[in-house]
């Protein structure tokens, strides 16, 4: 449901910087969104990237509450090291991160490495810890060589502070090396951008983190910035990395008059590229596409017009950059057409056949897996290390939910039963209103305790999530 009815969060802000400010105290009124055309429009630009080195990177993010510009005004929100659009981490596979995260908020934050193929147990991505007000905790995440490249991202997933806290702006994105290696070698000093999607509501100068409602008017931002203007060549490609970062709210992107051609979903490269002229990102979701410039002049990247269903949210379009093209025009390059070497799950024999049904209580606004709320102690999977399973998830309720579970991705073989075509692997996917997907999972290299659930963050808080143990 667009609306948390019960969550009373006073404090939340995730920083990272030093300094400590108080909670605000907030009035909630109807949001204003700022339009697009008000005042200069901002020239794009990428957050700070923070590189590995020598296979290592040694991060501190503190998260605090802070004061940070934007959409025009100045507003109280949760930032890491003091940003609402924290730096981006870069690594390469087989490399170490070793992060430590500091809480200045008044409650308890956490933080998830989303769709790291990474341990879910102790230090590294365990999602079940709790770092109280005032503490630091040391996380060490030690990458696999064979770690897909791609787009991933970081952000709270602290129970039930997941979307305050996320939609307040505590999410930032990640960067693992190594996807140009498919491209053409004339291809691979393409000019790269980070397109990460968070939407802000701006409550008397503050970021609601009480009675959220995901269907009021929000701005939609690119980097933190509000139609920011982004530069291309004609004929020129680039290689776009689309990320919707951001707590409940799908985005249906689309450059008018172009088409994207996806290289990886969800940090998993496709066998062969494709292209479309829209690209569907629900929360959590991820694409590296390549865009070529069109003739000179200004082309708008929007999020079209869209609808999770008869009980969830009624999206408006929205421009969310203007594509610039401008200069010496170049020959637009050949695009490739094969691209990385994917394993086909469906040829995997199976060890389990299971059916995953999400609901919804429309009056309560509480969510359901399989008829139960969840429960940080008990196991709802459990599932041999090593094997494959195929799932049924299906979808009883009158509004669109959004599939993810952590550690191990999933191959998408059938949608309201028509079979999916083979792009890939993927960690997150939406489930139609009233209907079901059909997915293969490859339970590999790492046992453990980790979730499946709702990443719409509202409905996660409020009951969408069970807990998976692979054993060996």
């Amino acid at each position: 449901m667009s609306l948390s009815r019960f969550i009373a969060l006073s404090g939340l802000v995730l920083v990272l910087a030093t300094g400590c400010a108080g909670p605000a105290t907030m009035r909630i009124v109807p949001a204003s969104p700022v339009s697009p055309t008000a005042g200069a429009q901002p020239v794009f630009r990428q957050p700070q990237e923070l590189r590995s080195s020598n296979g290592l990177l040694r991060v501190r993010l503190v998260v605090e509450r802070r004061t940070v510009r934007l959409a025009g005004q100045d507003v109280r929100a949760m930032t890491y090291n003091g940003h609402y659009m924290p730096p981006t981490l870069r690594l390469r596979p087989g490399d170490r991160l070793d992060l430590t995260l500091v809480n200045r908020l008044g409650e308890h934050t956490n933080l998830h490495t989303h769709g790291w193929h990474v341990s879910p147990s102790g230090n590294s991505d365990n999602i079940y810890l709790h770092i109280m007000p005032g503490q630091s905790y040391h996380y060490s995440y030690r990458l696999r060589e064979d770690l897909a490249p791609g787009t991933y991202w970081y952000h709270s997933h602290a129970h039930p502070l997941s979307e305050p806290q996320v939609l307040a702006g505590l999410s930032g994105a990640i960067v693992i090396d190594g996807l140009k290696r498919y491209l053409p070698p004339g291809l691979r000093g393409i000019t790269e951008r980070l397109i990460a999607l968070k939407d802000v509501q701006i409550k008397n100068g503050v970021i609601p983190t009480a009675n959220i409602d995901s269907n009021a008017p929000t701005n939609r931002t690119v980097n933190g910035l509000v139609n920011p203007i982004i530069g291309i060549r004609p004929g020129e490609t680039q290689l776009w990395r689309l990320a919707n970062i951001g707590a409940d709210i799908a985005y249906n992107v689309q450059l008018q008059g172009a088409r994207f051609t996806v290289l990886a979903q969800d940090a998993n490269p496709v066998d062969r590229t494709w292209s479309d002229d829209a690209l569907l990102l629900p929360p959590g979701s991820r694409y590296d596409v390549l865009v070529q410039g069109p003739p000179p002049g200004r082309t708008q990247l929007i999020t079209t017009a869209y609808s999770t269903g008869p009980d969830g949210d009624d999206y408006p379009q929205t421009t969310l950059a203007t594509l610039h093209s401008a200069g010496n025009p170049v020959r637009p390059a050949a695009l490739p057409a094969d691209f990385a070497e994917i394993d086909d799950l469906s040829h995997d024999p199976l060890a389990q056949r299971r059916t995953i049904t999400f609901s919804e209580n429309d009056q309560t606004s509480q969510f359901y897996i399989n008829g139960k709320q969840w429960a940080a102690d008990r196991i709802d999977v459990r599932a041999k290390l090593n094997t494959t399973e195929e799932w049924v998830v299906r979808n009883v309720a009158d509004e669109q939910h959004t599939f993810h579970v952590h550690v191990n991705d999933f191959q998408l073989m059938s949608v309201n039963g028509r079979p999916y075509p083979f792009r890939g692997w993927q960690d997150t996917v939406q489930l139609p209103a009233r209907g079901q997907v059909v997915i293969r999972m490859r339970f590999h290299n790492f046992t453990g305790k980790y979730p499946y659930h709702c990443h719409i963050l509202n409905h996660e808080d409020n009951g969408m999530m069970a807990n998976l143990e692979v054993v060996r």
